[in-house]
């Protein structure tokens, strides 16, 4: 009974552990953002916010350029989930569907993309940018981003075309339907859990990514968010509280997408991962 009570106990114990070693950096951050100077700057840490103070969202707000990089990140961000889905749809239906040679090598190729990290590529990233006169500017940022997540989108909405019957697509285009409709009424409606998770995981991606934009994009009304908030500093040196702040209102999006969208998106990774 000892044993199978401990046996119990340990999981939920190491679980909470993870959760609160994961959660207390996003709650100290939004913490931080609401604490007065004197709360932040101090030998004693203030776990909770004893006066809650909105200056420093209103430094965030009206500082330099901010509003010019949420613009770009969210044009970048969408650009980026909206190109990568439509490749993705085309080229996973012809690997679920056609059979061609070198179908199998594909797919490895695009599990091996998925697996190595694009770090790898950035030297050779910056010179195609730089000989095509692309420096900073939106257009590759969004086209790599879309290309970071490539893979993955595939190999999921692969799974997903896979597991719909042909017998279904066939029976549409007997009753007229070409084969581009066929896929449009039959099998686009059955991805939406599919879409939902490779676009979270899309838009996650291109939202914080950091090192691609720091390497081409060097000016500073052609960067995103996350570049700015590293660099982000006043006159007076660091403004921890305007920072926590500016990235507290840079992670709401994120936050609030997963909330909503969760269950749909793990089910969603899973389900295009097994089937097919």
């Amino acid at each position: 009974m000892k044993r199978s009570l401990f046996g119990r106990i340990w999981p939920n114990a190491t679980a909470v552990v993870l959760f609160v070693g994961f959660v207390f950096p996003v709650y100290w951050m939004f913490a931080t953002a609401f604490k007065p100077t004197g709360d932040i700057i101090t030998d004693n840490p203030v776990w909770f916010p004893r006066h809650f103070t909105f200056s420093h969202f209103d430094r965030a707000v009206h500082a330099d350029h901010f509003w010019t990089l949420v613009a770009n990140s969210v044009t970048v961000t969408l650009c980026s989930v909206l190109l990568s889905l439509v490749i993705a749809l085309f080229a996973a239906f012809a690997l679920a569907r056609m059979r061609f040679k070198g179908r199998r090598g594909f797919i490895v190729t695009f599990m091996l993309a998925q697996m190595a990290p694009w770090e790898v590529m950035i030297i050779a990233i910056y010179m195609i940018v730089r000989d095509g006169d692309m420096l900073n500017s939106l257009v590759p940022l969004t086209v790599f981003y879309a290309m970071m997540v490539l893979p993955l989108t595939v190999l999921t909405l692969r799974g997903y075309i896979a597991a719909v019957p042909k017998e279904l697509e066939e029976s549409a285009m007997v009753d007229g339907c070409t084969r581009l409709q066929a896929f449009r009424k039959v099998i686009f409606p059955l991805l939406a859990p599919g879409l939902m998770a490779t676009s979270l995981f899309g838009f996650i991606t291109a939202w914080n990514e950091f090192p691609l934009v720091l390497i081409l994009n060097k000016d500073i009304e052609k960067q995103t968010l996350p570049l700015w908030l590293s660099q982000f500093q006043t006159a007076f040196g660091d403004d921890w509280g305007a920072t926590m702040a500016a990235s507290s209102l840079f992670a709401l999006p994120i936050l609030i997408l997963f909330i909503f969208l969760q269950r749909k998106a793990v089910s969603g990774l899973t389900d295009g991962a097994v089937k097919g």
